[in-house]
């Protein structure tokens, strides 16, 4: 069982956005609790290759000085990092200078097409790999436009939004459903003439201000521990200093509709960003139909159903996401033939899954992360519900978004 208090890593999402928003920003300021992912660091350097002025002042304190981007003299690599490469480019289109993005294999498979079409209506000038990386932009003056999304993402929006307060004239984006708006907070602070109006968006051209920002806690990331403490029998734990931006706790609001035991604890806000403590009691789940609007809020914690389904009383089902086949890796098919090994019967679907309930984790198998950080995670939590131990391919790349999980887990496990 999983008994004590945890604080997981700062939000991985944040901490790229007041990198990438630097760039825009001239001026110094101060990212407080930054994280210290791969993601977050690829960030990091690419940043620092456009001329920022970075210093650590403690392991997750940077100073940051911007006195005006300069011509690249590398090529500005990603890694691994898809919120980099697609938040880069809308800030590269309206520059004055040549730029290539690269990526890693996985985020060179990853569609880029999505932000390249609207950058591109907005003037932008770009090369790409018939839609993915590497991609190549061409500085340009940019002009406003009115763009509707087909998907709801929220790297496609902060693609735009950042081209759009460069841009001339008024950027107007709309999307289906309203996805994370951590972007649109950060620039409304920075003092960027915004303006939200439920799924739609209307940014302006302005001049941003640095503003100084203290990172809260990862909610994806305490995704998994809020999994474990629900299926783990006789489990009681507490998170830490954890964001609750309702745009991306969608997955506490499917869980409260499965009939989870969990609390919302000292519920406070800063810059914008609301967060508290979370308590976690084992649950008796029930199954239920995941979908609709939804769904891009708790894009990031969709797979972990794939278990918590398999726990549960009843039918759990996954409609609408097929989203997830375009992540790091096809998060669909990963986590149900995964899944499947360790002696669940699950069934995919094109744009889901369907698990049935009360279901035993076998074990005694090798499974396969497919080098998604998310996936390796789902099956370490679902290999603590194993009869017989398991062993996860290629797991160190949780290093991606979270190189602290096994020691918090080792920290509560009793």
């Amino acid at each position: 069982m999983l008994k004590g208090t945890i604080t997981i890593p700062s939000d991985k999402s944040i901490s790229q956005r007041a990198l990438i928003l630097s760039t825009l920003a001239q001026g110094s300021f101060e990212i407080k609790n930054f994280c210290l992912s791969q993601d977050c660091l690829s960030t990091l350097g690419v940043v620092k290759n456009l001329g920022i002025d970075t210093e650590f002042v403690s392991e997750t304190h940077i100073k940051l000085k911007n006195n005006g981007l300069l011509a690249p003299q590398n090529i500005l690599n990603c890694n691994n990092s898809g919120t980099c490469m697609r938040m880069m480019s809308g800030v590269l289109a309206g520059q004055n200078f040549n730029s290539i993005l690269i990526g890693d294999e996985s985020l060179s498979k990853r569609p880029m097409k999505r932000i390249i079409d609207p950058l591109i209506l907005m003037g932008a000038k770009c090369k790409s790999n018939n839609g993915y990386a590497p991609l190549k932009f061409y500085g340009q003056n940019l002009y406003g436009i009115k763009y509707l999304s087909p998907v709801s993402s929220a790297q496609v929006k902060s693609a735009v939004l950042l081209a759009g307060v460069q841009a001339e004239d008024v950027t107007v984006f709309s999307e289906p459903f309203k996805s994370r708006n951590h972007t649109e907070i950060m620039l409304k602070n920075m003092g960027a003439d915004i303006y939200v109006n439920k799924n739609e968006i209307k940014i302006k051209k302005s001049v941003l201000s640095p503003k100084n920002i203290s990172v809260v806690g990862d909610f994806s990331s305490a995704a998994f521990f809020i999994a474990a403490g629900l299926v783990i029998p006789n489990s009681e734990i507490i998170i830490k200093n954890v964001g609750l931006n309702p745009t991306r706790t969608g997955f506490l609001s499917i869980l409260k509709n499965m009939n989870a035991n969990i609390e919302i604890l000292d519920y406070n806000e800063n810059n914008g960003e609301p967060y508290g403590d979370l308590k976690v009691n084992y649950s008796n789940l029930t199954g239920i139909t995941i979908e609709g609007e939804v769904i891009p809020n708790a894009i990031d914690e969709l797979p972990l159903f794939a278990l918590l389904g398999a726990c549960a009383n009843g039918k759990t089902v996954l409609k609408d996401a097929s989203e997830l086949r375009k992540k790091e890796s096809d998060r669909i098919s990963a986590i149900v033939n995964e899944i499947q090994k360790l002696g669940i019967v699950i069934e995919e679907t094109p744009d889901g899954f369907i698990v049935e309930g009360k279901q035993s984790f076998t074990g005694g198998i090798e499974v396969s992360s497919h080098k998604d950080h998310r996936i390796a995670m789902c099956l370490y939590i679902a290999g603590l519900l194993c009869k017989e131990p398991i062993s996860i391919k290629d797991f160190d790349c949780i290093n991606i978004s979270f190189p602290e999980f096994i020691n918090l887990i080792e920290q509560i496990s009793v």
